[in-house]
């Protein structure tokens, strides 16, 4: 394997394991929960589609 291609398949390697991590997270299922409601769903729980990511967030945003 070429020194370029090694190269390239630590980086992806690393971006993959972030993007692994980012996903584990709770807060980021909690977003895709939310994200998975109906309209009415959301709005029964006083949200808006829009304001999905604050309410989960918070603070960190």
């Amino acid at each position: 394997m070429s020194p370029l291609a090694a190269l390239k398949r630590s980086v992806a390697a690393i971006f993959t394991g972030l993007v692994n991590v980012a996903e584990a997270n709770p807060r980021y299922l909690e977003v895709q929960k939310l994200q998975a409601m109906t309209d009415e769903q959301l709005a029964a729980k006083g949200l808006k589609r829009d304001d999905i990511v604050m309410h989960v967030f918070g603070r960190w945003m």
